[in-house]
C-alpha cells in the first residue's frame, strides 16, 4: 500500500531498493521493534528525505569544495569492536543558515558511500568537542544528524560518543538526548579525553586526543594522495597547508 502511485512522492531508485531488498525491510523493522505502522511510518520518512535531498544523485561533484577543505566531518579508523569511526570535529562548525542544506548533503554523502561499501556494517559516531563553545552548537544540524540514525539509516549506529564535551553545553545535550529515543540512548557515550581510550585505540585516534603521531604522519601521506585521487576528476580541490592538515582524517576509501 506505502508504495502504490508513488511515482511523484518518491525516488523511484528507492521504491525499486524496498521492494527487491529484504534485508533492507528487515533492518526497518528491527529498528521499529517489529511494530507494523511505525515501521512504515520511517520507510515514509526516508524516502521522502531521499528524495527532498536527492541522496541518489549526491557526488563528490555535487559537494561544495570548501566542505571537503573543512576537515569538520570525515570517516577514519576503528573502535575496539571493529566499528568504522564517523567523526564530527564539532570546534570547526560554525551555524550558517545559507550552508546548512550543503553540510546536511555532506554529511548524507559520507553515510551512502559507507552504507554501499559496507551493507548491514554499523557505525561509531564521534562528536569531538576539544575547544568548542555555545558558538559551535547547532541544535538543528544535530537534530538531523541523529535523524540519520534514529529514522533514514536504520540498524546503523553501533554507538554515539561524546568527547570532551564542555560543561557549559549540559543543557543543551539534555534536550538532545530527548530526540535520540530509548534505542539510541543507550548507546551514547561521554568520555574524557583519557577515557576515550578504553573506545578507540591509540591508532585510530588524532593526536590532540592521545592518538600516535607516527601515525598520523603515515595517514597524512596516504590521505592526500587520496583525496587527490578523488577530487581531480571534479576540479574542485586545491592543496594548502590549512587545507593539508584538515585532510588527512579523511577516509577517502573507506580504509
Amino acid at each position: 500500500e506505502l508504495l502504490k502511485d508513488s511515482t511523484d512522492k518518491y525516488d523511484s531508485r528507492d521504491v525499486e531498493r524496498i521492494e527487491q531488498e529484504d534485508a533492507l525491510v528487515e533492518a526497518y523493522l528491527t529498528w521499529r521493534m517489529y511494530v507494523v505502522d511505525d515501521t512504515l511510518k520511517m520507510i515514509d520518512e526516508s524516502l521522502l528525505w531521499r528524495k527532498e535531498f536527492g541522496i541518489n544523485d549526491v557526488s563528490e561533484g555535487t559537494i561544495p569544495r570548501w566542505m571537503f577543505e573543512s576537515g569538520a566531518v570525515f570517516l577514519h579508523g576503528y573502535d575496539r569492536e571493529g566499528n568504522k569511526l564517523f567523526w564530527f570535529k564539532v570546534k570547526l562548525h560554525i551555524k550558517d543558515a545559507k550552508t546548512v542544506v550543503d553540510k546536511k548533503k555532506y554529511v548524507a554523502f559520507w553515510l551512502e558511500r559507507y552504507a554501499k561499501k559496507e551493507p548491514g556494517m554499523p557505525l561509531t559516531v564521534v562528536f569531538d568537542m576539544t575547544e568548542s563553545g555555545l558558538s559551535n552548537i547547532d541544535m538543528d544540524f544535530v537534530k538531523y544528524v541523529i535523524n540519520c540514525f534514529k529514522v533514514y539509516y536504520p540498524k546503523f549506529l553501533s554507538k554515539m560518543i561524546i568527547v570532551e564535551m564542555p560543561w557549559i553545553m549540559n543543557a543543551a545535550w539534555k534536550i538532545i538526548k530527548s530526540w535520540l529515543g530509548p534505542e539510541a540512548i543507550a548507546k551514547l557515550k561521554f568520555a574524557t579525553k583519557a577515557e576515550i581510550h578504553t573506545y578507540i585505540g591509540a591508532e585510530h585516534l588524532p593526536p590532540h586526543l592521545g592518538g600516535s603521531k607516527l601515525h598520523y604522519i603515515k595517514w597524512l601521506l596516504i590521505s592526500l594522495s587520496k583525496v587527490f585521487l578523488l577530487l581531480k576528476p571534479f576540479h574542485i580541490f586545491k592543496c594548502t597547508t590549512k587545507t593539508s592538515l584538515n585532510v588527512f582524517w579523511w577516509d577517502v576509501d573507506g580504509k
